[in-house]
């Protein structure tokens, strides 16, 4: 069984992200490995359910390390105490657990690791259940990557996970709108 999560404040700007150079909400979800959401077994009478058994505990840890985060954040009367909401910027670099015996070094390209878009599913769904956002759907630019503990941008020493969600302003959209237009 995974030790419990535990919360801290990761320091980093996100360069170029076109907002705030600190994120209005921070956290990083220590000693659980990220699971993929989204491939469904049939199992008789019309009834799907989840093919990963990792899905749910990944998501109970990120949603605790979330409400953890934003109770601390309100001791400290912080503005991102509430949900955000709006178009949002989210960075995440997953740490996954290496092969017990790499050929050489790699990148974490193996089944399991998960799809990186399925490993955004439950971790958006997790910032959502946990209050960080009023959905996911309000997530309009990610940028994420896969890392093995210790190597990499944004690596932690086991598996986890470094979340950070910025509000797009006004001026990101107009940039945007100058941009395609």
């Amino acid at each position: 069984m995974s030790a419990p999560a535990q919360v801290e404040h990761a320091p980093g700007n996100q360069p170029g992200a076109g907002a705030a150079d600190h994120p209005d909400f921070e956290v990083v979800v220590l000693n659980h490995r990220p699971a993929p959401q989204g491939s469904k077994r049939h199992i008789g009478h019309g009834r799907m359910i989840e093919q990963s058994v990792r899905v749910k505990p990944w998501r109970h840890a990120a949603a605790s390390a979330v409400r953890q985060a934003l109770a601390a954040a309100r001791g400290r009367d912080e503005p991102s105490s509430a949900p955000l909401d709006g178009a949002l910027f989210v960075q995440i670099v997953f740490t996954v657990r290496k092969p017990a015996r790499p050929k050489r070094p790699t990148w974490p390209v193996t089944r399991d690791s998960g799809d990186l878009d399925k490993l955004l599913r439950s971790t958006f769904d997790a910032l959502t259940d946990g209050g960080a956002i009023t959905d996911d759907s309000r997530v309009v630019k990610v940028v994420a990557s896969k890392v093995h503990p210790g190597e990499g941008e944004g690596a932690l020493d086991a598996p986890g996970a470094v979340i950070r969600v910025w509000r797009l302003g006004e001026a990101q959209a107009t940039a945007r709108a100058t941009a395609v237009g």
